[in-house]
């Protein structure tokens, strides 16, 4: 999986969340100053030709859809991250986290308890 730019992960984020439509639907999710309507058009081509999204022909206009779901995207994404960043450890990712004061010990406890709760 083609990893997204910035622009096109937000535009993704709002493709998730709105499901199927049209570029004037997603332009909508965007505050203010929103992006021009062919900026967004031109990233969600790019995301179609990196097989994020498809798109159905109406008249003279494209509805999208995404391809990919969000989870998948998710895991690929932290998995490329430990990967690169943690020497493939989960486990140094959350030391350094716990570590940066990023997660409480509340945080952890809460974690230890939602794997135990996974794992019944």
């Amino acid at each position: 999986m083609e990893q997204l730019t910035p622009q096109e992960e937000q535009l993704m984020l709002y493709i998730w969340q709105v499901g199927k439509g049209f570029v004037k639907d997603y332009r909508e999710m965007y505050s203010e100053p929103k992006p021009p309507y062919t900026t967004i058009a031109t990233i969600i081509k790019k995301l179609e030709a990196k097989g994020y999204v498809a798109s159905k022909l109406y008249g003279n206009t494209y509805e999208y859809r995404p391809k990919i779901k969000q989870d998948r995207y998710k895991s690929e994404y932290v998995d490329n991250a430990v990967s690169t960043f943690f020497q493939n450890s989960y486990k140094e990712m959350v030391s350094f986290f716990a570590q940066e004061e990023k997660l409480t010990e509340n945080d952890l406890n809460e974690i230890i308890r939602m794997i135990k709760q996974s794992n019944n």
